[in-house]
């Protein structure tokens, strides 16, 4: 069975009420169940953790280091500003899909630059909670070829 770090970075505990227009009406603990809902067809162990500080997701990312099979990730805000989250993803060399619900590539200039892409085997966005059900699939899927 693979184990699965699953990140979220800041602001999205406020999933439901936070700009439902952009990140739709559902709370991370709604998306947490559907996920888990998924990794229990997928024979796969998840793990999350929620945290709008820069260090606290560092320090996460390097305890991964021989704990996880994979990460999955949606550094929120710091996509677009955190060299470090970048080094740290790099560093641990876990396979990792990045996924955000929205589509960061439709929005401000500045959101469509990811610091952290170029160290994941891909990246998933726009398509609000489904985001992470395909990220989780193309993880588990990569584990398996």
């Amino acid at each position: 069975m693979k184990k699965i770090l699953v990140i979220n970075g800041p602001n999205l505990n406020l999933l439901g009420t936070r700009e439902p227009d952009k990140y739709g009406d559902d709370t991370l603990e709604n998306i947490k169940t559907m996920l888990q809902e998924k990794a229990q067809k997928l024979d796969t162990e998840l793990e999350f953790f929620q945290s709008n500080s820069e260090g606290e997701l560092i320090d996460k990312i390097q305890s991964a280091k021989n704990q996880f099979d994979g990460i999955l990730i949606n550094p929120a805000a710091y996509t677009h500003t955190s060299v470090a989250i970048r080094d740290a993803l790099s560093a641990v060399n876990i396979p990792t899909v990045e996924i955000h619900l929205s589509n960061i590539h439709a929005r401000e200039e500045f959101r469509h630059k990811s610091y952290t892409a170029a160290v994941c085997i891909g990246q998933i966005c726009g398509f609000g909670k489904y985001s992470y059900i395909y990220g989780l699939t193309a993880l588990v899927t990569h584990f398996n070829q």
